[in-house]
């Protein structure tokens, strides 16, 4: 099984708009994905995404025979915001004990929203690759009742104290991103941890270059890598 969590600033993006990925996993992971429709900022600010991503992952665990899932083959995948409540909830799932997680599928997850400077954010953050700094400023605005909470780790899991332990991980980045390179900061982080981490970066592509894969081929390309990691680490 794969919990899936989309992407949109936490702000936008639905069910529908990723459709798409999750049917793609579906049929090419060999796996039930199960599709999360959290509740969205602004009406619903910190922690409620979280908490709703928390409970849907334990929910799937929790009732995987009813619908024909393994409870012992769970991974969690989710692009952008997304990516960002798929690395919260492996990091939850290790606090609290469970549920096993097997493999967490990143796609140029959104993992520091203390929005520090970095090449990327510098290269690529003036606008003109679909998504700006001031877009991520206003995203986080309309996330966070409390600035002060892009510390906490359920925000930027990328400043979590510890993660060993966490399971196997795919970072899929996109190389004209101002998320690139806090992506690659994760990875380094949890290869340090002893974590088993494949990162990669599909260079000359934008934000949700996969999601556009009718535009930009090489984001069925990156479709196919994530399905296939998939699929081995359920097998």
């Amino acid at each position: 099984m794969i919990v899936f969590f989309h992407g949109g600033g936490f702000v936008a993006g639905s069910l529908d708009t990723h459709a798409p990925i999750a049917r793609y996993l579906c049929q090419n992971s060999n796996a039930i994905v199960v599709a999360v429709g959290y509740r969205k900022s602004p009406e619903h600010k910190f922690p409620a995404a979280v908490d709703d991503a928390a409970a849907a992952t334990e929910w799937t665990a929790a009732h995987a025979g009813e619908f024909g899932g393994d409870a012992s083959r769970l991974a969690v995948a989710g692009d952008s915001a997304g990516g960002n409540l798929a690395a919260v909830v492996c990091q939850l799932a290790k606090s609290r004990g469970g549920p096993r997680i097997r493999f967490q599928a990143l796609f140029y997850p959104l993992v520091d929203q203390t929005l520090t400077s970095s090449p990327s954010r510098s290269q690529y953050g003036g606008g003109g690759f679909f998504l700006s700094n001031r877009d991520m400023e206003w995203f986080r605005e309309l996330y966070l009742a409390d600035p002060s909470a892009a510390s906490d780790p359920r925000v930027s899991p990328l400043l979590a104290g510890d993660v060993k332990g966490l399971p196997p991980t795919l970072i899929i980045a996109a190389g004209c991103h101002v998320l690139r390179d806090e992506g690659n900061e994760y990875a380094a982080r949890l290869r340090e941890a002893g974590v088993p981490v494949e990162y990669r970066c599909f260079e000359g592509t934008i934000h949700a270059f996969m999601s556009f894969c009718a535009a930009i081929p090489i984001g069925r390309d990156a479709l196919a890598l994530a399905a296939s990691r998939l699929r081995s680490a359920l097998e």
